[in-house]
Formats: C-alpha cells, sequence, structure tokens
C-alpha cells in the first residue's frame, strides 16, 4: 500500500508487456480496468497517471479504453496489452524439442529477494547485504523490465517461449509439459546478480527462494541449435544480457543439478495464484 503510485502504474503495465514480449509480439496498446478505493486522492491518481503516460511513451503504447469504478475491498488495477506478430508466427510455450538449448535473459531472483526484504528488512544483515545490494533488490521488485527488446529474436529463432513471472523452476516445468519433453537446468549456470549471490553465499536457502519466487520478468527460451548464434547476436545487440542454462531432452519434469551433478529438490519450484 505504500508504493508510490507511479511505480504500481508502471509495475501493471510492464509485466503485461514482458508477457507479450515472451510470445514474440509487438506492443502497440493496452486496455486498464481501475477500481478506487473510497480514501483516493486527486494526488495520488495524478501520480499513478504520470506512470503510465512516462510508460506509454517508453514502450510506445496507448491507452484504448477500460473501465474506472469504486472499490469495496481496496485498489485494484487490472491491464490487458495487445500486441502484433505476424499471424501463425506467436510462440507457446509450447514447442520445445529434444536438443534445443535453454537460455535466459538477465539475472534470475532479484525480485524475490527485494520482496524478502520488503517484508522482513532485518533479512538484509543476514545476508549480508551492503546498502547498494539492498537498493538494487529493491528496485529489481518495483520496477521490472519487460524484455520488449527480445521479441523479434524471440519470433524468428525460438521452438518455445515464456516470461518468468512465477519462478524459473516451476514456469520451466509449465514449457516442459506443455512440449510434452523433458528439461535439464544447469544450477551454476543459472545467472544471478552480484546481490542475489552475495544473499546465498551467506545463506544458501536464498538459491531456492531466487529460483522458485518468481517476478523477475525474464524471458526463457527453447531455441534449436542452428539458431544459437543468430538468437545471442541479436540479443546482445539489442544490450540484453543472455545466459544458457540447459538443454531440452526426451522424457518428461525438469531436473535441476547442482554444481557436483547430484539433482537439487524444491517443491512445487513456484508461486501458485490459488
Amino acid at each position: 500500500a505504500d508504493d508510490p503510485p507511479a511505480a504500481i502504474a508502471a509495475k501493471a503495465l510492464r509485466v503485461n508487456l514482458s508477457d507479450l514480449a515472451a510470445k514474440g509480439a509487438e506492443p502497440f496498446g493496452y486496455l486498464m480496468a481501475l477500481a478506487l478505493p473510497d480514501d483516493w486522492t486527486v494526488e495520488w491518481l495524478e501520480a499513478f497517471v504520470s506512470g503510465l503516460a512516462a510508460d506509454q511513451a517508453r514502450y510506445g503504447v496507448t491507452l484504448l479504453g477500460g473501465d474506472t469504478l469504486k472499490a469495496s475491498g481496496g485498489l485494484t488495477v487490472s491491464i490487458t496489452a495487445l500486441g502484433r506478430l505476424p499471424e501463425g508466427a506467436i510462440v507457446r510455450r509450447a514447442g520445445a524439442r529434444p536438443g534445443d538449448r535453454i537460455f535466459v535473459t538477465g539475472t534470475i531472483g532479484d525480485a524475490a529477494l527485494g520482496l524478502a526484504l520488503r517484508k522482513n528488512a532485518d533479512q538484509a544483515d543476514a545476508w549480508r547485504l551492503s546498502p547498494d545490494a539492498r537498493a538494487h533488490l529493491a528496485a529489481r521488485y518495483l520496477m521490472p523490465e519487460p524484455r520488449t527488446a527480445a521479441a523479434q529474436a524471440v519470433r524468428r529463432y525460438a521452438h518455445a517461449a515464456l516470461d518468468v513471472s512465477d519462478g524459473l523452476v516451476g514456469d520451466m516445468q509449465r514449457m516442459a509439459k506443455a512440449s510434452g519433453v523433458a528439461v535439464r537446468l544447469e544450477a551454476a549456470q543459472i545467472p544471478l546478480s552480484t546481490a542475489v549471490s552475495k544473499a546465498v553465499a551467506a545463506d544458501p536457502a536464498a538459491f531456492e527462494l531466487a529460483v522458485c519466487g518468481g517476478d523477475d520478468y525474464e524471458i526463457v527460451a527453447a531455441v534449436p541449435p542452428e539458431y544459437v548464434g543468430a538468437y545471442l547476436v541479436e540479443l546482445r545487440d539489442a544490450g540484453l544480457a543472455v545466459t544458457e542454462i540447459g538443454s531440452v531432452e526426451d522424457g518428461e519434469g525438469v531436473r535441476i543439478l547442482g554444481r557436483d551433478g547430484a539433482p537439487l529438490a524444491f517443491g512445487a519450484g513456484s508461486f501458485h495464484h490459488f
């Protein structure tokens, strides 16, 4: 409730733009349903609108319509983003094939640890985090960066893709199930920021939170070997970091191998809404 209104607006829009990028689509507009509580103020709404306006300009999208109403149970913001791509070109989570290699943009776990710090500030001392590291994790939670610049590369080269919203492990389980394949991930290859790496070094249990917590909004893609070079070049030319973290195999489910080659177990592996 104490998040800045402009940041609430930006996050609500950005998490939906992230979904479009993972499908290979270029965003052009969005619909919004905004339910305001009894204690809303003009100042709050002006700040909220300024956050939307800034991101509309940044990502080239327009508010096309929606609805406004009164909320009895607190603020509700619901956004549906709309994008374009050539007919039949959508990249689904189903489509990964044995032999594909798994790549992910950016780093994993920053937002999950940032949320943990919002809930318990003392955790920063247990993780031995510097003020800069704390600020980095907080920012990654509050203001995600949708990888819209990856959309064309995903569309051209990936057999399957999704954005990491509910946790890397759980989202890979969804891709594996939808594609009818198995996925093998190398824990040591999963990209972690300096802040998350420090937390994991101080508390190995933080690694599970990082790979299962979600809110990363990075794009994970299954790319056939013959397109790996082109995929990497295009993403890096777009200014995006990208890391190979595993491969697709025959079978089912997701295996995550530790540094010793032994499989790691993480329970459900992701956040579940219901």
